[in-house]
């Protein structure tokens, strides 16, 4: 039996695809974490920044601690991962000190560094070859990159530009169309479709999540950021709950664990028909 397949039942490799399907849910739900991930950084921020850069980093760490340690896509775990990569994200984001420019050219030299490594070391940087531990480490710290970059992207457009959360959201609203068009109709590669897009979700939300939460000296609506984050969060968990319950979402695993052998499982002897001496 090849190491891999031994490994993938008797040591800590995943057993199946570590990530969802990709349907319109995921979509969905994603997009919420965005806007989640900045109206919780902004308003733990505004109570206490120590508090805020503490829980960031403990939920992300712990999140993502729990995320490595199954071997298979788990709904709730998978989602709350990327909330805290939300939330850890737009700090990272706002932390460098060198403006929304500097922010969006560093985070996009970061990301095209990582899908390098990633492309030079596994050969595919597409979502549904997530079957290893290092794949897994890969994706999750270009999950990290793009929700960096896109909060730097979007406090560009609403605050350096001055265009204001509502426009800066309507128009990521429409950029997030264009690669699912060339996709459809143009044969763009749906790797670079998917990431291309997944880019965009990050502005998308966080930029409709700062227009509702935001006051309206600031373009806002002036909801507040604690609501929209308590709003955001009850709607990722009803949904997550019922992509669980339903247990849409999973990917097929060309690999099943009884498909494999195992070497420690000897096989039952058969009985044998007596010889008969003549």
């Amino acid at each position: 039996m090849p190491p891999s397949s031994y490994r993938q039942i008797h040591g800590r490799e995943p057993l199946a695809p570590k990530v969802p399907e990709i349907t319109a849910l995921f979509w969905a739900v994603k997009i919420l974490t965005t806007g989640m991930g900045e109206a919780t950084a902004d308003y733990l921020a505004d109570v206490n920044l120590l508090l805020a850069g503490a829980t960031g980093l403990i939920g992300f760490v712990g999140a993502l601690w729990v995320q490595f340690r199954v071997r298979r896509y788990h709904a709730p775990i998978y989602w709350f991962a990327v909330m805290m990569v939300a939330v850890f994200g737009t700090m990272a984001a706002d932390g460098p000190p060198i403006g929304h420019i500097g922010s969006t050219i560093f985070y996009v030299l970061v990301l095209i560094t990582v899908f390098y490594l990633w492309n030079r070391s596994e050969g595919t940087l597409s979502i549904h070859s997530i079957v290893t531990r290092r794949r897994e480490t890969y994706y999750w710290a270009t999950v990290l990159a793009t929700f960096a970059l896109g909060t730097a992207l979007g406090d560009l457009t609403a605050s350096t530009l001055h265009l204001g959360f509502l426009p800066s959201g309507i128009m990521f609203a429409a950029i997030i169309v264009v690669p699912a068009v060339a996709w459809w109709r143009f044969g763009l590669n749906e790797v670079a479709a998917f990431w291309l897009a997944y880019i965009v979700t990050r502005p998308l939300g966080a930029s409709f999540a700062d227009w509702l939460g935001k006051p309206h000296a600031r373009s806002g609506v002036g909801f507040g950021d604690g609501p929209v984050s308590g709003i955001a969060t009850i709607m990722i968990i009803v949904l997550v709950g019922y992509v669980a319950v339903t247990r849409k979402g999973i990917q097929r695993s060309d690999v099943r664990p009884s498909a494999i052998p195992d070497p420690f499982r000897q096989p039952i002897p058969q009985p044998t028909r007596p010889v008969q001496l003549d």
